[in-house]
């Protein structure tokens, strides 16, 4: 884990991917360019970042697994500029499965992968009428790791709608910075998006970045939008970024580690937290099933 000293230069991004994945990957790299010139240490990309299906199965068709062709060139990305690299959504390939991960994948600037995350909720929504365990396989591991601007915490979209696992990844994996990368529904993202941010800033005292999808994605098929609104906040809550909901591009902020310290210094939450009294609580209900019998399988999203 890293300490205070200078503050680090990051860029989230916000995008609208289609179902063509040269497409999104020559968008990808012009924005690594971007950021590199500006002297940012680590670009945050969101879900979905090299695809975003029209039809159902288009994402288990295209998916790959890690080693593969399409992974391999954001590897090579990420060592062609000498920066790291967060690809916040990838449909990685399960050998033996038709179903896939949706996968966050961190990058360092020398081509390597360091960290692999596998989304542990999946959004099987009424709601919405969505039900992505139908095409993807749920994940089973919190994954922390450390990179130049600190410890990063790795999730997906709709993780960020239990709280329990920002303590975890903070309290007892030393996270200063929780990745929330996200294709956001529109509905939901109106009535929830900002304020799950910045209530996961406010609690684990991390900063909380969270790079989005925005628009329409397809002309054809479903049409889906996303909500966008890419977002970063600091440890006290305060917005350090925002791209709107419509505008694509990168926003550049610091990440302040000594900021950190000195707010978990100055209000020590996690010498106040009662485990003793209130640990782990009881997990979901058989109930849980009966909400993933019915729904759509389009694509990932929540």
């Amino acid at each position: 884990m890293l300490r205070g000293g200078m503050a680090r230069l990051a860029a989230v991004v916000q995008m609208t991917s289609v179902n063509d994945a040269a497409l999104n990957f020559a968008v990808c790299a012009s924005l690594v360019r971007q950021a590199k010139e500006k002297g940012c240490q680590i670009v945050f990309f969101p879900e979905c970042f090299s695809f975003i299906g029209a039809q159902p199965g288009e994402a288990q068709r295209i998916a790959e697994p890690l080693t593969g062709p399409l992974m391999s060139r954001y590897l090579q990305l990420a060592k062609e500029h000498r920066i790291w690299l967060s690809l916040g959504g990838f449909q990685e390939k399960c050998n033996g499965e038709e179903r896939i991960y949706n996968t966050h994948v961190v990058v360092d600037d020398g081509g390597a992968i360091q960290a692999a995350y596998r989304k542990i909720h999946l959004y099987d929504v009424p709601m919405v009428g969505l039900v992505e365990s139908k095409q993807a396989l749920a994940g089973d591991r919190l994954v922390a790791c450390d990179s130049p601007v600190g410890r990063l915490g790795l999730t997906i979209c709709y993780d960020m709608r239990f709280p329990e696992l920002y303590q975890k990844l903070t309290f007892l994996h030393g996270a200063q910075i929780l990745l929330m990368p996200s294709a956001f529904a529109t509905k939901t993202g109106q009535a929830h998006w900002e304020t799950l941010l910045r209530c996961r800033a406010i609690e684990t005292q991390c900063y909380v970045v969270a790079a989005a999808q925005a628009g329409q994605h397809n002309e054809d098929g479903n049409k889906r939008r996303s909500y966008g609104h890419a977002m970063a906040f600091d440890p006290w809550g305060t917005c350090v970024a925002d791209l709107g909901p419509d505008q694509t591009g990168l926003a550049c902020f610091e990440i302040d580690l000594d900021l950190i310290k000195s707010t978990r210094e100055n209000m020590p939450m996690h010498a106040h937290r009662r485990y003793d009294i209130y640990g782990d609580g009881p997990h979901a209900s058989d109930e849980v099933e009966a909400t993933k019998t019915q729904g759509s399988e389009d694509m990932f999203f929540g």
